[in-house]
């Protein structure tokens, strides 16, 4: 009798159903959640699409669909396209359409020196592992759509299917800050690109990324680009759904959404009624997640952080307020990340306070790659210094170490004295963040072994 019950139930709800405003914002306030970093990701899909030819359009690289642009050196702090970016590594970014065609995705020699490719589907879960903590050999790869039935010539070597049609491609290939290796990475750097399959010869195809023609950026403010407008939110919900088909269990999800969907097609009151709800979740719901101590695994000392990056799958919650705060994360066995908000006790970190942070002998991030520490302002980007320095690490090669073998590092906003090479200038007189990145992190790091210091008001 069960299974028969089961054979005859409806697939969804009947959509020539009149249903009531409050259930339709009921469902686009759900929606407008869950549905977010998709949104997100097909919002920055149309802004390449718009794009004719690999460039640099300010501070970032702009490249059309399938291609992707790099830097040659660390991204400029004017940079507002993705919250929380970093000094650690070189940037490539590019956008894939996977409904247009498969890409080849490019892989060098990089010898010893630290490499990731961040590729994401249209959800932000990571699918194509491929970097240096995966022994990933020099050569071609390929990138398709999960149904794709085509051949995969000769020289790949090896396929990654995504499940969406969409998906964001970004190398990270490490660089220290010395005048020496910002010379030596460039040769490296050549031998990154990705483009349409129908160009695949073989052969490795080499760029001069510091010969892109340089093109104006948008002006913005301070704040990250408003990738998921509100007010845009129902002309979009469709083909964001349309592109990355349901998970196992969410049919019903998808189904609830459309039927109110095609309802606010025929009552304009319905509409009305969504766009309100989608405007109230945006204030309610996705603008605190912003703040990195609004969510996460906490830790000791006010820290916090998260174990799923990239592999967020149905967990709705953490996966929108990552893409909130920082989108575009690795698997934690690539990047570790720790957030940090507070001091100590607990009150707000802000430039009118002198902080220091001291690791114990022997006891920096346990990392197979390498770390860091670095300072965003409130809106999560870089705050503009004197110096022109936004995080310390590995990278920095004149950290002094304290007598017992511990390493102190001062954020503030004025200069410690005869501290300048262990400084991290902080914002004056404004609330700020901190955040550890752990590459390559080792075991201790990702099962929760190992946790950040505590950040110590001094004055």
């Amino acid at each position: 009798m069960a299974s028969a019950q089961r054979a005859y139930a409806p697939a969804g709800p009947d959509r020539k159903m009149k249903i009531t405003q409050a259930y339709a914002a009921l469902v686009a306030r759900d929606a407008f959640f869950w549905a977010w970093p998709i949104m997100n990701v097909l919002n920055r899909r149309a802004m390449f699409a718009q794009v004719n030819e690999i460039a640099l359009a300010g501070p970032l690289p702009v490249a059309p669909l399938n291609r992707l642009g790099m830097l040659t050196d660390y991204v400029e702090p004017e940079e507002r396209s993705v919250a929380c970016p970093n000094q650690d590594v070189v940037y490539g970014v590019g956008a894939v359409a996977l409904d247009q065609s498969p890409v080849v995705i490019q892989v060098p020699d990089f010898g010893e020196r630290f490499w990731v490719y961040q590729i994401a589907d249209s959800r932000t879960d990571s699918f194509a592992p491929l970097g240096k903590m995966y022994r990933s050999k020099p050569g071609h790869y390929l990138l398709a759509r999960a149904d794709w039935k085509g051949k995969v010539p000769k020289g790949i070597v090896k396929t990654f299917r995504c499940p969406t049609s969409t998906g964001i491609v970004a190398p990270r290939v490490f660089q220290d800050d010395t005048p020496e290796d910002k010379k030596a990475i460039q040769s490296v750097l050549r031998g990154i690109s990705m483009y349409p399959l129908a160009e695949f010869d073989g052969q490795m195809k080499m760029v001069d990324w510091a010969a892109m023609p340089k093109v104006p950026a948008p002006s913005e403010g301070e704040a990250e680009t408003v990738w998921v407008p509100a007010d845009k939110f129902l002309d979009l919900l469709a083909a964001a759904l349309a592109d990355a088909p349901p998970l196992a269990g969410e049919e019903a999800r998808y189904q609830q959404v459309l039927a109110v969907l095609e309802d606010a097609k025929r009552r304009p009151g319905v509409k009305d009624a969504m766009l309100r709800a989608a405007a109230a979740a945006s204030e309610q719901l996705i603008v605190p997640l912003l703040q990195f101590r609004n969510y996460g695994i906490q830790l000791a000392h006010h820290w916090s952080t998260i174990a799923n990056g990239a592999a967020f799958g149905t967990d709705y919650f953490t996966r929108t307020a990552v893409a909130k705060s920082n989108i575009f994360v690795n698997a934690p066995n690539e990047t570790k990340y720790f957030y940090q908000d507070l001091d100590v006790k607990g009150e707000r970190l802000n430039g009118a306070n002198r902080y220091a942070v001291t690791f114990a002998k022997d006891a920096t991030p346990p990392v197979d790659g390498f770390w860091s520490i670095t300072l965003y302002n409130e809106h999560h980007f870089f705050a503009p210094n004197a110096i022109k320095r936004f995080s310390l690490g590995t990278k920095n090669k004149t950290m002094k170490y304290n007598a017992d073998g511990s390493l102190t590092l001062y954020v503030q906003a004025d200069e410690p004295e005869g501290k300048r090479d262990n400084w991290l200038p902080a914002p004056k007189d404004a609330d700020f963040s901190l955040f550890v990145r752990a590459y390559w992190p080792k075991p201790e790091v990702v099962d929760g072994a190992w946790t950040p210091p505590p950040v110590i008001r001094i004055s």
